[in-house]
């Protein structure tokens, strides 16, 4: 929801800072700030708006001891937030960094503290002013005070501020990230984490804290996650990591695989547009050493670890998500139930957990979430593991907190996704999903020649994608045309029905349409209704060769919609003839067997929903009040 950078190490802690908040403003856009150390003092400078603004304010009025006043000594420890509101409006006041009411402690904070309002009534009543509508700014004064009690103590300045930052952590409640500084400790930054990502970048004499690698992936590409509730100590060469009590307490180093130019626009006029075009090649990387596609043949199990008699004797799979990753979970049901003749279920996150859920010991629990760090897909992880369900994480971020704490992970290997609302996020999900669910049809006996020829299909995708965005400029003319329509609703049958909810998910995210995405049986259950003249409705046709009686009944709803004036926009596979009488726009895909055509089929509405959203003016990466990884609920 927040994006943190700290740095400490030879270079201008200022410069490392912004371009770290640069890489990371898709997390939060309303506000910016700084803080650095110069000399002994805390300087800090922070504005309400976009980063641009916090930029312009430092172009205006340099910060003592920053490169931008000439002198060539820019502060060499700094921190920095971009935010998303949760506490507060967006003004200057409540934009972060925090200070204390000394001015020597500078706090970043994502995250929210449950217990804040307790906290600040302890804190008025030690006649101390609390000057924004934050919760964070109590965790400022919080640390000042830890750290002053620790006056006189043996321990350096930086050990000080370690345990000053664990006495606060043992207080709060909630989800949180913290990073602060303290003017008394110079060459070292202090993190803590709760809920709410945080990693250390480890470079040469240098090192930094951040909510995501691409922070710091200009600088280095080693990267220590940090398990939950630990504090880390970080200095230019080393970094101490402790848990909430005290305790010594390790840390995993990986190597981050893809590097900076990952996270750059590369040409494309935004990060949505460079994500949609880089679809093929992130579907490839999915498939890349799983799957052999002339042989139609797995080669996951080895990757799982997890035990065959875990997937033989389960009685149940339950897929957890939110959002875009529920809409590829709709269709992992569909292949689970199909392949592994396995009763699937598919539950939103953020409810699972608070309904009583029936699970167990032969309960397969597939947690699906592109940053590993959605809170309520986390919380639903850890309610599932301790009714002792094995829980397989679907994941795109090495080193998040769900991959962690799963019994396995299968990473989807998409890269770096900037842009706020979900493209090649989805469709590696999808990917993934589909060879779990070949897999768990092999391990369980199901049908060979159809999961071979499932997976040959599959191993065919990256080319397949690659088509249908080799033909999306008429796509493109038709959400020019449509840009002054204010409702779009999407219909689809089996598989098509999770890409009409994933299409009209875009339209609201994208270009803040009313648009609805309904199963097209249910059209005359209600939604009917909501058909007036002229009125866009995008349906998403099954094959006539493979769905059997379904082309036929969505092709009874296209005629009924007409018959009440819609514009209808069918989107149908090559061949099928059946739909041009009835479609006043006709959208073709590949022709690929059922269960894979969400592959294909939701190409063309990300195409339609950015496009449509750009010709209305919007911003296609940062959608208004959405961030892109929701850690609280």
């Amino acid at each position: 929801m927040c994006g943190i950078v700290g740095y400490v190490g030879a270079q201008s802690a200022l410069d490392v800072v912004l371009a770290g908040l640069r890489r990371l403003e898709y997390r939060g856009y309303d506000s910016a700030g700084v803080a650095v150390l110069a000399g002994d003092q805390v300087a800090c400078v922070k504005k309400a708006g976009k980063l641009s603004q916090l930029e312009k304010a430092l172009v205006d009025d340099p910060l003592p001891g920053s490169d931008a006043t000439g002198d060539g000594h820019g502060g060499a420890t700094g921190i920095g937030h971009t935010r998303w509101a949760t506490h507060g409006g967006p003004t200057d006041t409540n934009a972060h960094p925090h200070l204390d009411a000394s001015g020597r402690c500078a706090v970043v904070h994502n995250g929210i503290i449950e217990n804040f309002a307790a906290l600040r009534d302890e804190l008025a009543a030690r006649g101390t002013a609390v000057r924004s509508q934050t919760d964070s700014e109590i965790a400022a004064h919080l640390l000042a005070e830890e750290y002053a009690a620790l006056e006189g103590s043996a321990q350096p300045g930086g050990a000080r501020l370690a345990g000053a930052m664990r006495a606060v952590c043992r207080r709060l409640e909630g989800a949180f990230t913290l990073v602060a500084l303290h003017a008394d400790a110079p060459d070292v930054i202090v993190g803590a984490r709760r809920n709410s990502p945080l990693v250390v970048g480890c470079g040469e004499g240098e090192a930094f804290l951040a909510s995501d690698v691409s922070a710091f992936i200009d600088h280095t590409r080693t990267a220590m996650e940090l398990g939950q509730d630990q504090v880390v100590e970080v200095h230019p060469d080393r970094a101490v990591v402790t848990g909430f009590d005290g305790a010594p307490a390790d840390a995993r180093t990986y190597r981050v695989d893809w590097d900076a130019s990952a996270a750059e626009k590369d040409g494309h006029d935004s990060f949505m547009l460079k994500e949609i075009a880089e679809q093929p090649k992130a579907v490839a990387d999915t498939l890349l050493g799983r799957l052999d596609p002339a042989l139609g043949t797995l080669t996951l199990g080895p990757e799982l670890g997890l035990d065959p008699a875990v997937l033989r004797d389960a009685e149940k799979v339950v897929v957890i998500a939110c959002g875009t990753a529920h809409h590829a979970g709709l269709v992992a049901r569909l292949a689970v139930e199909r392949w592994a003749k396995l009763p699937c279920e598919v539950e939103l996150a953020s409810e699972f957990r608070y309904r009583d859920p029936i699970v167990g010991p032969r309960t397969l629990v597939v947690a699906v979430s592109q940053s590993g760090e959605t809170a309520d897909t986390l919380m639903a992880v850890r309610h599932a593991r301790e009714q002792g369900a094995t829980v397989l994480a679907v994941c795109n971020t090495n080193g998040s907190t769900i991959p962690r704490e799963s019994d396995a992970v299968l990473y989807t290997h998409a890269g770096p996704e900037v842009a706020v609302a979900s493209t090649k996020a989805f469709l590696t999900q999808l990917v993934a999903c589909l060879l779990l669910a070949l897999h768990l049809g092999e391990v369980r006996g199901g049908p060979g020649d159809e999961l071979r020829a499932a997976a040959r299909a599959l191993g065919r995708a990256p080319e397949d994608v690659a088509s249908v965005l080799a033909t999306m400029e008429p796509v493109r003319e038709l959400a020019r045309g449509l840009a002054h329509q204010e409702t779009v609703l999407f219909l689809g049958r089996h598989a098509g029905y999770p890409v009409a909810l994933e299409g009209a998910l875009k339209l609201k995210e994208l270009a803040y349409f009313h648009a609805e995405g309904f199963a097209a049986g249910e059209l005359k259950h209600g939604p009917i209704a909501l058909v007036e003249p002229g009125l866009p409705v995008i349906v998403v046709v099954p094959s006539p060769v493979a769905s059997g009686v379904l082309h036929g009944k969505i092709v009874s709803n296209i005629q009924e919609i007409r018959a009440r004036g819609a514009h209808t926009i069918v989107l149908a596979e090559e061949g099928d003839e059946a739909v041009v009488p009835y479609a006043d726009h006709l959208i073709r895909v590949p022709a690929v067997p059922p269960l894979l055509q969400p592959l294909v089929a939701a190409v063309p509405l990300q195409v339609f929903a950015c496009e449509l959203a750009t010709a209305r003016g919007n911003d296609v990466d940062q959608p208004r009040n959405l961030a892109k990884s929701v850690t609280v609920e």
